[in-house]
């Protein structure tokens, strides 16, 4: 059925849920596994004042150094999980894109059959605004299995 799933995570509960649940079905499917973490772009603004460009300078080398740390403790948990179910997995990491976007081009360049994703189940203006699952879900051109 399914040869190939990516299974996206930002390392949150909800996620958490989401990448077992996807780990399961590719054991059981012998299907192996792209694990995705996006870090988002760094959020630009102006704080009005002159040193606001050399504070966002040091943050955002900060940030992205941050990123990159969260995201090999997240996939190297995840390839750790992958292997103790015997599935074939690798992980990939991708910086300054919104999810959904990262989400749906790995997909494609994969090739994958398969999106598996958490949803985090928002409502009130947090749904009016839109979620990443919902875009994924919209655009996607595979099946996206969303895991509550």
């Amino acid at each position: 059925m399914y040869k190939h799933l990516l299974i996206a995570t930002d390392g949150s509960e909800f996620a958490h849920r989401g990448v077992e649940h996807g780990l399961s079905l590719a054991s059981r499917l012998k299907a192996t596994v792209t694990f995705l973490n996006v870090t988002e772009p760094f959020p630009m603004f102006d704080w009005g004042s002159p040193m606001a460009g050399y504070s966002a300078g040091a943050e955002f080398t900060s940030y992205e150094e941050e990123g990159c740390r969260f995201a090999r403790q997240i996939l190297d948990q995840c390839k750790a999980a992958a292997a103790g179910l015997r599935v074939d997995a690798k992980a990939v990491h991708v910086e300054n894109r919104k999810p959904a976007e990262a989400i749906l081009e790995l997909s494609k360049a994969e090739g994958c059959d398969l999106i598996v994703m958490a949803s985090h189940g928002r409502r009130g203006l947090a749904r009016l605004l839109g979620s990443q699952a919902t875009e994924v879900l919209s655009f996607s051109t595979v099946p996206v299995l969303i895991v509550r």
